[in-house]
């Protein structure tokens, strides 16, 4: 989700600093970025742009399945699908931001993108990014009330809270991701040109940067402890409480009743964090690059597809809507 580098900031010298500014005088900015990530060969090209288009395509049809369910369907009025249906909408512009630019660029065999275009992808990325770490969140949080506390339930999760969440995640990551960008932007780009990924990532970029970075990093360290592993520790804890629980009251009833509402999210939930975790905080060598651009279009592309198929499958609810939905069809005049 969100390009965290967990390096700790560096501070320049006075002489490295005068070095810097000597070669940005003779050198001129970049207007645009070259995507060389992907370790595809040309001839396989063809063959790699119809699986990605094929997975970007189950990913937006199948989200946005999702949210037509929940809306056609009062049984799936609550506070679980609520989230569930902004999250579908989040995964289907999550990969909206990476996946047509890299799709085009394989089409069209070119792998440049524009100054503007590029700062703006880094935007989107972290924004939306940041709204799933934090619906994620909520949704932990309403399996734990509706297991810990079900005679309270109705009144906890009522829709005054639920739109509070909401809105707090979507104002929290615009205010995260255009803190990120306004940084990003008042650095000078000088020189190479040349960015190791599919897409413009932050990471990435400031490694380009041909200015002090020091205070992009402490920003990216102190943002990444809020809104990525502040939202995980949350979600560890509702998790926990829920087991503790359930183990009070070993019933066998029970047991598969949470494990039929928190299944499904327990397993987006492992795909999400387990690709930022092996992306991020676990990050290859230099000269490696190849796994960290396997993981990302993992993260960006195979991710968001997979959520769709695992509420569907995984959820008798979702089930049984798109059965009314399919039957309606079928016996309609």
């Amino acid at each position: 989700m969100i390009s965290y580098s967990f390096t700790f900031p560096y501070v320049f010298s006075s002489t490295a600093k005068e070095k810097t500014k000597m070669r940005r005088d003779n050198q001129t900015c970049v207007s645009e970025f070259l995507l060389l990530g992907l370790p595809i060969q040309l001839e396989q090209q063809g063959m790699f742009f119809i699986l990605f288009l094929g997975l970007y395509l189950t990913t937006v049809l199948g989200n946005l399945l999702i949210i037509l369910l929940i809306r056609l369907d009062s049984c799936l009025h609550t506070p679980m699908y609520f989230f569930l249906s902004h999250l579908a909408f989040t995964d289907v512009s999550f990969s909206s931001v990476t996946a047509p630019k890299m799709l085009k660029n394989m089409q069209t065999h070119s792998q440049s993108i524009s100054y503007a275009g590029c700062i703006s992808q880094v935007y989107f990325f972290l924004f939306f990014g940041d709204i799933d770490s934090f619906l994620l969140t909520s949704m932990a949080y309403d399996r734990y009330v509706a297991i810990c506390h079900p005679l309270h339930y109705t009144t906890i999760m009522s829709q005054n809270l639920c739109f509070l969440l909401v809105v707090v995640s979507w104002v929290l990551s615009f205010a995260s991701a255009l803190l990120h960008t306004l940084l990003l932007a008042r650095l000078s780009f000088c020189g190479d040109n040349i960015l190791l990924h599919f897409f413009c990532d932050l990471s990435a970029l400031l490694k380009l940067s041909s200015s002090d970075t020091s205070t992009n990093e402490l920003v990216i360290l102190t943002a990444g402890g809020v809104f990525l592993i502040l939202p995980f520790m949350c979600i560890l804890i509702s998790y926990g409480h829920i087991g503790f629980t359930i183990l009070r009251v070993p019933l066998t009833k029970r047991i598969c009743k949470v494990l039929s509402t928190c299944g499904s999210h327990l397993s987006v939930v492992s795909l999400y964090y387990g690709a930022i975790i092996e992306l991020y905080i676990f990050p290859s060598s230099s000269d490696s690059n190849g796994k960290d651009v396997i993981v990302a279009v993992f993260y960006t592309l195979v991710t968001p597809m997979l959520n769709p198929i695992i509420y569907s499958l995984r959820n008798w609810d979702m089930k049984r809507a798109l059965g009314k939905i399919l039957c309606r069809g079928n016996f309609s005049p």
